[in-house]
């Protein structure tokens, strides 16, 4: 690597040691909340002032107040799960209403998409998803990998 003016390497990975942590907008926190207690039976681990703090498999995630929104037209965050059928089915009973979406490559049936294809790392063949928007509008998403 060559060193920069500053005698660091120009070339490191600063951040290949860090955690990714996604930030979710939401204009009420406190619909946000109940949205995240009631539909998906999750409770922050953390708070402070115009922040909520969750915790799913040992990541991070915040949901803070904004007077922002997101358009929602990108996946702005994504669980992966083994049983998707399964939590597909409870969500949809607390009220869940997955995207339908008809695309070059993918569409889905009854809400559940067949992806083509895989990260080579993931060892999976595909993956079987789902996308839904939470009370503030953010488009969230399901994936189980096809193995």
């Amino acid at each position: 690597m060559n060193a920069d003016s500053t005698g660091k390497n120009s070339g490191e990975n600063v951040l290949g040691r860090g955690r990714v942590a996604t930030r979710l907008p939401a204009r009420d926190l406190d619909r946000a909340r109940r949205f995240y207690a009631e539909v998906l039976g999750l409770e922050p681990v953390d708070e402070r002032p115009g922040g909520l703090l969750y915790r799913c498999g040992g990541t991070d995630f915040a949901v803070f107040r904004s007077t922002g929104a997101s358009p929602g037209t990108f996946t702005q965050m994504g669980w992966e799960v083994d049983d998707l059928e399964t939590i597909a089915a409870e969500l949809r009973g607390r009220g869940v209403v997955f995207e339908e979406v008809d695309a070059p490559g993918f569409r889905t049936v009854d809400g559940i998409a067949e992806v083509e294809g895989n990260y080579p790392s993931k060892g999976a063949r595909g993956e079987r998803a789902v996308w839904f928007r939470d009370s503030e509008g953010n488009l969230l998403g399901i994936g189980e990998p096809v193995r």
